[in-house]
């Protein structure tokens, strides 16, 4: 009764590591949302989806201005230019025609995401929003302050870019690896959802976001730092805590202390 009753403990710790670390998603559709809306609370916040939490942040410059960081949206407009579409998905929707979807705006360094416990990444998709996709392929911000559509041969002579880097961070905030992505590359820019793989980031406690573009300027980024992300999704790799290890080790060395005596009778 021993052997079984230990046994039985190994199983269910094992199948607790399983079921613990199975591949769960960000998907944005647990979140309550009016349709054609953006999450616009007025006040820095944080909002979880699935088993990421998501930094909104929001400076109070009057007249509402001025949120960064990460929102979501259900907005399907694809065809208006400018700042006030800044919370469309060129899409037109979320991946596999789902309502709602996250959209970063990388003003500062306060765009993160995190996780309660350390985490393991399988990947997520990416595209571009409409105020940006419209500013890089048309050259058209809403505003006139970008220079032209994205090109082969480019501002300076070598095709332009605009690219994103995800950085995997400890729980420290040391930094555990990078993924870039291109968004634009040359006048091939991206209009659909398109899967990143983030596994190569390894066991990650949080996320931050970076771009680079080759329009830029003195004052940074001439091209709008946005993008939307859709499905973020965990490994379904086990990454076991250590008490739970401890457990496991303890009942399987007590479950070879009974199986030699048992020999040994």
């Amino acid at each position: 009764m021993k052997i079984f009753a230990l046994t039985g403990l190994v199983t269910a710790t094992v199948v607790a590591f399983t079921s613990a670390q199975a591949a769960t998603v960000s998907t944005f559709d647990d979140l309550p949302l009016a349709p054609n809306s953006v999450f616009e609370p007025g006040a820095s916040t944080l909002f979880t989806s699935g088993s990421a939490s998501f930094q909104h942040v929001f400076d109070d410059f009057g007249g509402g201005c001025c949120a960064g960081g990460w929102t979501y949206s259900n907005k399907a407009d694809v065809s208006t230019a400018g700042f006030a579409n800044a919370g469309s998905a060129i899409t037109g929707g979320g991946v596999d025609g789902s309502a709602n979807y996250g959209v970063a705006y990388l003003g500062d360094d306060r765009t993160r995401v995190s996780f309660a416990a350390p985490t393991l990444l399988s990947g997520g998709y990416f595209t571009n929003t409409t105020y940006t996709y419209l500013a890089v392929k048309d050259g058209n911000d809403g505003a006139g302050f970008v220079k032209g559509p994205f090109s082969d041969t480019g501002f300076n002579g070598g095709p332009d870019f605009l690219r994103l880097t995800i950085t995997g961070r400890d729980a420290s905030d040391a930094v555990t690896g990078s993924v870039d992505f291109l968004l634009a590359d040359g006048d091939d820019v991206v209009a659909d959802w398109t899967w990143v793989d983030l596994q190569s980031l390894g066991l990650v406690s949080g996320l931050s976001f970076s771009m680079a573009s080759s329009d830029s300027g003195a004052f940074g980024l001439n091209t709008p730092a946005y993008f939307a992300l859709d499905d973020l999704t965990l490994s379904a790799s086990p990454v076991p805590a250590p008490a739970a290890l401890w457990l496991m080790g303890g009942a399987l060395g007590a479950l070879g202390a009974l199986g030699r005596r048992r020999i040994a009778g």
